[in-house]
C-alpha cells in the first residue's frame, strides 16, 4: 500500500501576526493604536509640483543644439547589433552636434553584463561620451533616468526599452530617440528642430 498523496494547497496566504501578539512589545503595539486625529479647522496643504518654465505649450525652449542625449543600457546593445555608429548616426537624425549622456547607473548596468557586452563598455567609455554623476542608492538605471528628466528637460532619452518609453511619453516635452529599420529615429520632438518624419 502506497503513501498516501497529499493536496496541495494553493495561493496559502502567510497569516500576519496580530497586534495583540505577545512577541512585538508595548511600545511597537502602542504605537500602531494611537492614531493623530485630523484637525478640520486645520488648512489643508497641497503638494503641487511646479510647473517647467521651459515648456510652451508642447514646445520645449530649453531643446536645441547641442543636443545633449541620454543613452540607455539597451540603447547601446540594440545600436551594435544594427552596426550603428552611436555619435556620427544621432548626427544623421538631428542634423545637429550631439553629445550621448550615460549616468553612472548605466555604466554599472554595462559592467554588470560581463565579458559578453564588452565592447557596449568599450563604447560607453568614449572620451566622447559626458559622464553624469548620480547621487542616489543602488544602479537601477530606469527611475535614475526618468527622475533625472522630469528635473531637467534638456535631455533626449534615448532608449529601446518599451517600459521606459511609455514612463518618458507622460513627462512633457522630454524627445525620445529609438532604433527603427537600421536607422535612429525620434519621437515628440518639433518639426522645426530637424528631426526626420516617416
Amino acid at each position: 500500500q502506497g503513501k498516501q498523496k497529499k493536496a496541495r494547497k494553493y495561493a496559502v496566504m502567510k497569516r500576519m501576526i496580530s497586534l495583540r501578539d505577545q512577541r512585538i512589545n508595548e511600545k511597537e503595539r502602542a504605537k500602531a493604536l494611537v492614531k493623530k486625529k485630523e484637525d478640520p479647522s486645520a488648512i489643508k496643504e497641497r503638494e503641487v509640483p511646479q510647473h517647467p518654465s521651459c515648456l510652451f505649450f508642447q514646445y520645449n525652449t530649453q531643446l536645441g543644439p547641442p543636443y545633449h542625449i541620454l543613452v540607455d543600457t539597451n540603447f547601446i546593445n540594440f545600436s551594435i547589433k544594427a552596426k550603428l555608429d552611436l555619435v556620427q548616426s544621432m548626427m544623421d537624425c538631428l542634423y545637429a552636434k550631439c553629445i550621448p549622456c550615460i549616468t553612472d547607473c548605466v555604466m554599472g548596468e554595462i559592467e554588470k553584463l560581463g565579458q559578453k557586452y564588452r565592447v557596449a563598455l568599450r563604447i560607453a567609455k568614449d572620451p566622447r561620451f559626458e559622464r553624469l554623476p548620480c547621487m542616489h542608492k543602488g544602479t537601477y538605471a530606469d527611475d535614475c533616468l526618468v527622475q533625472r528628466v522630469t528635473q531637467h528637460k534638456c535631455y533626449i532619452v534615448a532608449t529601446v526599452d518599451k517600459e521606459l518609453k511609455r514612463r518618458i511619453r507622460k513627462i512633457p516635452g522630454v524627445p525620445i530617440m529609438y532604433i527603427s529599420r537600421h536607422r535612429y529615429n525620434i519621437e515628440r520632438m518639433p518639426d522645426d528642430y530637424g528631426a526626420p518624419r516617416f
